[in-house]
């Protein structure tokens, strides 16, 4: 299934929706056109566990693809937000995770020129997260230095603590798209959460494909442009730490829980990598993609307070 949450009108709040074909059906009142009882936020849904993905499709088959007024919009209709708009936690990001971008990252960003041995974990703040077609901001008091990155995210389905890489897998919710913005004239003393962790630096969306749907999160193609020019293409393949080694490494110290979000790393042809380097700035347009999940755009807007 690919989940989203969206609103059907500026007034309207946020809700939970599941997409068939070009329309948007929401949960909560699919459920209760069949006497069943479904959430109706991302989080919730995730709570409920396998029964509530089991009763979710239960409804979806007795419908046939027909469906009450008011249950089902127009995909066109509706304003798709981040699928989780706000997290419970701090993202887990990882960094210099794809082999290429260890080497581009030495040359540009003074990082070690090693291929790293465990997992390089940062985070970023729930604050961060932005949905499709929301703005990134650009603060020109604070950064000239605007960065993109494309990621796979991986959502938590159920508590992982201290697990084995052979039992990863099976905590996964689902996977999305998540562009990593990082301001690079901010990495403080090696520290990277003010760089990668500013308001608006996590576009994630624009669903939330169920983890069914992507037995093998490791064979995706994923890419990048700004204006319409490709900036980074790869796989998941080429990821140096795989997700199920990311998610025990985290889970051997750090207890992952539901709806927790791992941003799983990115490719080589970032800003910083490139020769010249080139940057963000107010006016471009972010595109990125995970192949079997959807694609993602955000626009980079002016936030530079007036003196």
């Amino acid at each position: 299934m690919k989940l989203v949450t969206y609103r059907a009108s500026v007034e309207a709040a946020a809700r939970l929706g599941v997409l068939h074909q070009e329309l948007v059906v929401d949960v909560a009142r699919l459920g209760a056109d069949h006497g069943e009882t479904l959430p109706d936020s991302m989080l919730g849904l995730i709570d409920t566990g396998r029964p509530g993905l089991e009763t979710l499709q239960a409804c979806l088959d007795q419908s046939k693809g027909r469906f009450r007024p008011g249950t089902a919009t127009a995909l066109a209709n509706v304003k798709l937000l981040a699928p989780i708009p706000r997290p419970r936690k701090n993202i887990f990001g990882i960094g210099l995770n794809y082999v290429e971008h260890v080497a581009e990252s030495a040359a540009s960003l003074d990082t070690s020129k090693d291929l790293p041995k465990q997992p390089v974990v940062f985070s970023k703040p729930p604050t961060t997260v932005i949905g499709p077609d929301d703005a990134i901001e650009h603060d020109s008091s604070i950064t000239r230095q605007l960065d993109w990155e494309v990621e796979l995210a991986v959502i938590i389905g159920t508590t992982a603590r201290r697990i084995r890489r052979d039992q990863a897998l099976a905590h996964v919710f689902g996977y999305s798209v998540m562009i990593d913005v990082s301001a690079r004239d901010n990495r403080r003393a090696g520290q990277w959460i003010f760089s990668k962790g500013m308001d608006s630096y996590a576009p994630f969306g624009p669903v939330i494909v169920t983890a069914d749907e992507i037995p093998d999160p490791q064979c995706l193609d994923l890419w990048l442009t700004v204006n319409g020019v490709e900036k980074q293409r790869s796989n998941t393949r080429h990821m140096l730490f795989k997700v199920d080694h990311l998610i025990a490494d985290i889970s051997s110290g750090i207890t992952l829980e539901p709806g927790d979000i791992i941003a799983s790393g990115t490719p080589e042809g970032v800003g910083a990598g490139r020769t010249p380097q080139e940057w963000l700035h107010p006016g471009d347009v972010v595109v990125g993609h995970v192949e079997g999940i959807g694609t993602l755009r955000n626009p980079v807007v002016n936030s530079t307070p007036e003196a």
